[in-house]
């Protein structure tokens, strides 16, 4: 089969292209002929050596993705709420150790758990499958962190056109939530505010702080759901209200400089990292169910920027730089 291969934590300029045996399955486990594999920053995170896994080389990347069921090893397990799985069954991939501590889905076809497998959602396609599960897990993971949140809390969601920021804005207004995002782009910006944020504004405008402090009152923001990290943050710390809190998710500007512990103190903040790894696969599955009864309560479903071939997945990797709106694809086969 057809992968892109890591032989070093050198970054994802160094991946190549490689003919590799396929899988078979082991007790438990399924073989998935993959049709879409999604992006995520932290398969960079760990092309570079900046992520806790250190999987033995070559290793393939790809946490998440969609595609139909070729073989089955022995002594599946029957998971609850879950025929038997069978050859020609499509499924996504839930989180797990797929492109972590094992080869992933940036290949033709992946070795997985039977209880690393989610049905296909009712309704939605291949593509808004492929790339759900992780961004979703972690947005509710970020809301949900926080026992005290109040039931209509006010949620600023940084890098809102994004994966996890458009996960978290969905699951935000679902709750009930009122939404604020930030996007540096003016269609971006549109768009977030129709996939339920009450408003957006354009971190690089000097009065969004101000903004949004008259947007509420001067009470403050919440929960603040942090993708970005660099110099935003202590502006985003400053908009929040009093037990305000911060579930950091992403760091794509970079560390945080000159950081004054001091702005936590005298309105009683919390910070708090987001780990889907952290949770079991009993939890996932039960997130994951919760994700997605709220997404069919609004009526909304995950967002695709863009799906690119296989061939040419550093495109695909600068196009996630760039910033999509929304979800970058591989599809894997044609």
């Amino acid at each position: 089969m057809r992968a892109w291969l890591l032989d070093s934590l050198a970054g994802i300029d160094k991946l190549r292209l490689a003919d590799v045996p396929d899988p078979t399955p082991a007790p438990g486990e399924v073989v998935l002929d993959v049709h879409l594999a999604a992006l995520n920053p932290a398969d960079r995170y760990l092309a570079e050596g900046q992520y806790p896994a250190r999987p033995p080389m070559p290793h393939i990347l790809g946490r998440d993705g969609a595609g139909v069921v070729s073989a089955v090893g022995p002594d599946l397990p029957t998971l609850p709420g879950m025929p038997p799985v069978r050859p020609g069954d499509r499924f996504a991939v839930l989180r797990g150790e797929t492109g972590v501590s094992r080869w992933g889905t940036f290949a033709q076809r992946v070795a997985v758990p039977v209880e690393s497998l989610v049905p296909i959602p009712p309704g939605w396609s291949e593509e808004q499958a492929a790339g759900a599960t992780l961004v979703y897990l972690t947005a509710y993971q970020a809301l949900t962190n926080w026992p005290d949140l109040p039931p209509r809390a006010t949620v600023l969601v940084t890098g809102a056109s994004g994966g996890v920021g458009v996960a978290s804005v969905q699951l935000s207004a679902a709750m009930g939530h009122t939404v604020i995002g930030l996007s540096r782009d003016e269609q971006k910006r549109q768009r977030v505010k129709e996939l339920g944020a009450g408003a957006v504004f354009d971190p690089a405008d000097k009065t969004w702080r101000r903004a949004v402090k008259e947007l509420t009152n001067n009470r403050g923001v919440d929960l603040a759901i942090d993708n970005i990290g660099g110099t935003l943050l202590p502006e985003v710390i400053d908009t929040l209200g009093y037990n305000g809190r911060v579930s950091l998710v992403g760091r794509l500007a970079g560390p945080v400089p000159q950081f004054n512990t001091a702005t936590m103190f005298f309105r009683r903040l919390k910070m708090g990292g987001v780990a889907v790894g952290t949770y079991s696969n009993t939890e996932a599955r039960a997130a994951w169910s919760t994700i997605l009864a709220l997404l069919s309560g609004i009526g909304a479903r995950p967002l695709v920027d863009k799906v690119f071939p296989l061939e040419i997945l550093p495109q695909a990797f600068d196009h996630l730089a760039r910033g999509p709106m929304g979800k970058v694809l591989l599809r894997v086969k044609a």
